[in-house]
Formats: C-alpha cells, sequence, structure tokens
C-alpha cells in the first residue's frame, strides 16, 4: 500500500499537479492518505476473520 502511495505521489508530481503545492502539505497529503488506506486494510482484514457463512 505505501508502493501505492508513493507511486500516486511521484505521478502527481510528474504531471504538475502536487509540483505547484509547496513541500510539507504534499507530505501530509500522503500521510494522510496513507494513514486511510492502513485504516481500511486492517478493516478489512478485521472484517474478513470475522466473516461467518450464513449458509
Amino acid at each position: 500500500m505505501l508502493f501505492l502511495v508513493a507511486a500516486l505521489l511521484l505521478l502527481g508530481t510528474v504531471l504538475g499537479t502536487v509540483a505547484h503545492a509547496p513541500l510539507p502539505v504534499t507530505l501530509v497529503a500522503a500521510a494522510v492518505i496513507g494513514a486511510w488506506l492502513a485504516v481500511f486494510a486492517v478493516r478489512e482484514r478485521h472484517g474478513r476473520r470475522r466473516h461467518h457463512p450464513t449458509h
């Protein structure tokens, strides 16, 4: 997942979207996106472990 965040940040820099924002703003945005992805991954893993078959 961190690879995905790094790839998107690099893509944004190459395309010029992130290049116009100050570096601290870019790093904060990357950290927020990374935290969101981490929370999503934890919730998905937790949900799959607790999944009870209904059949």
